[in-house]
């Protein structure tokens, strides 16, 4: 959870950030926007280092530090003599790539201002997390800056570009959505630019290019990375040169689209692994979004849970949603993230009568709600985590631990947090942070 504190139409955000340099060359600042090491000149830090990776790894300021992650590199990045995938730096420490030193400089923590947006176009949320997201799309939104979406199924990255388009200057103009992740190999560059009767077998009538259609507008290419490696040249001639030719045509057509991508995998990892162009990433990556899982982002559901009745069309039915069903929900792992949520919200509001109370619990899977069930579900935890940075994984487990431990101790202890202080053998100032962080409800007592 990030450390946020809310002063008028601000939250200020503490960040530990830090620099780093080659050897004896100039320092480089690391802030909130990621500083990429790699031989690709698109980085911004550029090595001439054939053992160092096209993309080889990320240093981002976070409330934790310094979070430094190999981007799926061939030689590894190290820390100290060890291999690391996903670390936080606090301290100076040297990093190592390829046959290249880096020096890492921690700095002072310090709090950034980030302006407390609840929503971009249909997206909410009360944490400062995704009012630092909202932030960002409103200002790019106005641009003609390529996007890259990145995040988990479910996460609601059509819902950005959409947003992103309607806050743009093209809102009047087509949105055209190609989802690259259903087209067969053999007729991607069809698909993509267009064809023209009789261009091959099948092809019965003329078929007009997507980035056509959107002239003057947006054109969203979903899922991106699965993209057959052959055709991903073209594409990037037609973004670059921004004109197409249809399969069959002679002559090639202008077109003025704005682009924006979204993808549910590590672009850079697949450039690593020769699966993915790095000049085609770098085109479409000019900003990169990254939209968290719902796991990462528990206070929001309250916010999202009445977003999501005001949209079925009956706001006050909120009123009908318990604190212990929230509570239920924010010990839900979340494998289908939002997606899952909105579906919970309209079967469980479309099964309630005017006086129920609304269990959206009730229509999830399996809760995570004991320890117990979480080893009775371990094969299925270790699917999950499979392919994840060690360190990512480890705190999704401990987040989930606890969740289920103090929302089993609230329950015994019936929210009285002194006594679940006594039971826990905790001071009550720091059961009250986990309760906080979890959004566990609690009762006030004299001792508090």
């Amino acid at each position: 959870m990030l450390d946020a504190t809310v002063a008028g139409s601000k939250t200020k955000l503490e960040v530990r950030g830090g620099r780093i340099r080659v050897a004896k060359g100039e320092w480089k600042d690391v802030g909130t926007e990621p500083v990429i090491v790699g031989r690709n000149n698109a980085c911004q830090i550029v090595l001439d280092d054939s053992k160092v990776s096209a993309v080889h790894a990320e240093f981002l300021a976070t409330p934790m530090g310094v979070r430094l992650r190999d981007l799926g590199s061939r030689n590894g990045t190290w820390v100290g003599g060890v291999r690391v995938g996903d670390v936080y730096l606090s301290a100076n420490t040297k990093v190592r790539v390829g046959e290249s030193e880096l020096h890492f400089e921690a700095l002072r923590p310090e709090k950034v201002n980030i302006p407390a947006i609840p929503s971009f176009g249909p997206l909410v949320g009360a944490g400062a997390p995704m009012r630092a997201i909202f932030d960002r799309l409103q200002k790019i939104a106005p641009t003609d800056l390529t996007v890259l979406i990145q995040g988990e199924t479910g996460t609601g990255k059509e819902l950005v570009a959409q947003a992103i388009h309607l806050a743009s200057n093209r809102a009047k103009k087509p949105f055209v959505v190609v989802d690259c992740g259903s087209i067969p190999p053999t007729l991607a560059e069809a698909t993509l630019f267009g064809h023209e009767r009789g261009a091959f077998t099948g092809a019965i009538d003329k078929r007009l290019s997507p980035f056509e259609e959107a002239n003057g507008g947006t054109i969203f290419l979903d899922e991106l990375g699965e993209l057959p490696l052959e055709v991903q040249p073209k594409l990037l001639r037609a973004l670059a040169e921004r004109r197409v030719k249809a399969v069959g045509g002679s002559n090639y057509k202008e077109v003025d689209v704005r682009v924006l991508a979204a993808t549910r995998r590590d672009l850079v990892r697949a450039v690593n692994a020769g699966t993915f162009r790095s000049d085609l990433y770098f085109r479409v990556a000019q900003v990169k979004i990254e939209m968290m899982a719902l796991r990462q982002r528990l206070e929001d559901i309250p916010v999202l849970v009445r977003k999501m009745l005001k949209d079925l069309g009956d706001e006050s039915a909120y009123e009908r949603v318990t604190t212990m069903t929230l509570e239920r929900l924010m010990r839900h792992d979340w494998p289908g993230n939002v997606r899952e949520l909105r579906n919970a919200v309209a079967v469980a509001f479309a099964l309630s009568s005017e006086e129920e109370e609304i269990d959206i619990a009730a229509h999830l899977g399996a809760l995570s709600e004991s320890p117990a069930a979480t080893a009775a579900g371990a094969g299925t935890i270790a699917v999950a985590f499979r392919g994840r940075p060690f360190q990512e994984a480890k705190r999704d487990v401990l987040a989930r631990f606890e969740r289920d431990y103090f929302a089993a101790l609230a329950d015994d202890a019936k929210g009285n947090v002194s006594e679940m202080a006594r039971r826990a053998g905790m001071e009550r100032a720091h059961v009250r942070a986990y309760l906080r962080r979890h959004g566990i409800g609690a009762k006030n007592d004299s001792g508090d």
